[in-house]
């Protein structure tokens, strides 16, 4: 559906003329008809958008300007330089300039996703990206191991050397009485560049998942994984305040409470839209500025797992991916030797914070309406691939580190979680069902039997005794079916 499809509850407010040209952020695509027939063209939980319909040249399509500097970019290299000698160079540079046409193809030719803010082609990018990634990791999937690290080389010369040894968990005293100097040194020491990574991540993480249970289930599982995985990778050793109070109640917490405060101020803003030169103020073209990277509109997710086993088992999907991406950030950096500390850790990052929001709305588009989004979408099922890929190569580069077995108490622990999950999910959705649906076709037995049997008994003259309840009127006894 295109931007100037959209309608409100009521029809575009007057004054108001319908665009036609441009993608919207939030609105899905290809839905015009079948978002009608639902009532008004828009779910409940969706902001109404008004938008006056200007198309500039920053919205319109530039496929032919783009195809003639790419062609004289090529014609340069092509004609003017003289290729050097240095083969190493030579594939570096072929690599990088197939995958610089790639993207240049999928930011003008690509399928528009749901989010069009700041620009379609910023979402088509990312796309791309994803694309490009998994290609990589599967190319790296198909190398021996030592061949995959040394592989890195290519991309940092510093790469491919084991990492060394670090000391993790160390001494947990909060208050250290024997260091009178600074009795707070370990908290301190834990007090770097990380802290307002974790705000930042999670604060982000709310903004794609909308939901405070959802975040707080995958916040406080994550911590049960690092306490039940460091037997395989010692940086999930860390001390019980570092767990608990660092990172899930100041960390996570604070990052979680600011995401669910700008998500109630996204979802009471007034999504009205001028064109920057139909703006007469400076300080009102500023701020349009300013908002062209907030959302077109906004849907508020309401993801209610309860309500059905397709939507219970597609948020413990959700939740499982989630856990599963944030664990190949850590298995991916010690099977492949890349330092925490490295800019392709940061990178990885960066792209999971772009396609991620892409990915959590088309996955909720999937499940809440599957008669108009029949398919999961595009940047989901990359997602999702990307994960998978990821775990494969963390499983070949190091199959004996993730065999080593759970502790007895840890895999006690978790076998029961799993045990009264598996129970709940019975109980609610099968012995639940099964039971109401029992009483109420019994509470129906119960009225049929009564109903017709009086309606009988006054049809024959019986006389009905004191005892009795009262009979049907005459016209219900004339129209009462016949006993059979």
């Amino acid at each position: 559906m295109r931007r100037g499809e959209r309608r409100g509850a009521g029809g575009p407010r007057p004054g108001s003329p319908v665009p036609a040209g441009k993608a919207s952020l939030e609105e899905p695509p290809d839905g015009a008809g079948a978002g009608a027939e639902r009532g008004g063209g828009r779910r409940s939980t969706e902001s109404e958008v008004y938008d006056d319909g200007t198309n500039t040249f920053f919205w319109r399509a530039h496929t032919l300007t783009v195809l003639f500097i790419l062609t004289c970019v090529l014609g340069y290299v092509t004609l003017l330089e003289e290729t050097p000698r240095d083969t190493a160079y030579n594939t570096k540079r072929g690599i990088v300039a197939s995958i610089l046409v790639f993207l240049c193809f999928g930011v003008t030719q690509a399928k528009d996703g749901p989010f069009s803010r700041p620009h379609p082609a910023y979402w088509r990018f990312w796309l791309c990206v994803s694309v490009v990634y998994e290609l990589f990791l599967i190319f790296i999937l198909f190398q021996t191991v030592q061949d995959g690290r040394q592989f890195l080389k290519y991309v940092d010369p510093k790469l491919g050397v084991p990492l060394p040894e670090r000391d993790y968990g160390g001494n947990c005293l909060i208050y250290d009485a024997h260091n009178a100097s600074d009795p707070f040194h370990n908290v301190w020491d834990k007090l770097d560049g990380f802290v307002p990574a974790h705000f930042l991540g999670w604060y982000l993480k709310t903004l794609m998942i909308r939901d405070w249970w959802m975040c707080t289930i995958v916040s406080v599982m994550f911590e049960f994984l690092e306490y039940s995985l460091e037997h395989q990778l010692p940086n999930f050793s860390e001390c019980w305040w570092d767990h608990w109070i660092m990172d899930v109640l100041v960390c996570n917490g604070l990052g979680i409470y600011c995401g669910m405060k700008t998500l109630e101020w996204l979802s009471m803003k007034t999504y009205k839209w001028q064109g920057l030169w139909n703006i007469p103020t400076y300080k009102g073209k500023m701020k349009r500025i300013a908002f062209q990277f907030t959302p077109y509109s906004w849907v508020r997710f309401e993801w209610k797992p309860a309500s059905s086993l397709r939507r219970w088992l597609a948020v413990c999907g959700i939740i499982l991916v989630f856990l599963l991406a944030e664990l190949n950030t850590f298995y991916l950096k010690f099977v492949l030797w890349l330092p925490p500390e490295h800019y392709l850790v940061l990178l990885r990052l960066v792209f999971f914070v772009n396609v991620g929001g892409v990915a959590m709305r088309e996955i909720y588009d999937f499940m809440d309406d599957p008669k108009l989004h029949k398919k999961l979408g595009q940047q989901a099922w990359l997602v999702a691939a990307i994960t998978a890929t990821e775990l494969l190569i963390v499983v070949k580069y190091d199959p004996h580190t993730l065999t080593l077995s759970l502790p007895f108490y840890i895999s006690q622990c978790w076998t029961l979680g799993s045990v009264l999950v598996l129970t709940w999910t019975i109980w609610r959705f099968f012995l639940r069902d099964i039971t109401l649906r029992y009483k109420e076709t019994r509470r129906q037995k119960q009225q049929s039997r009564g109903d017709p049997g009086r309606a009988v008994g006054t049809a024959d003259g019986h006389l009905p005794e004191p005892g009795d309840p009262p009979g049907p009127t005459e016209a219900e006894a004339e129209g009462a079916p016949a006993p059979s």
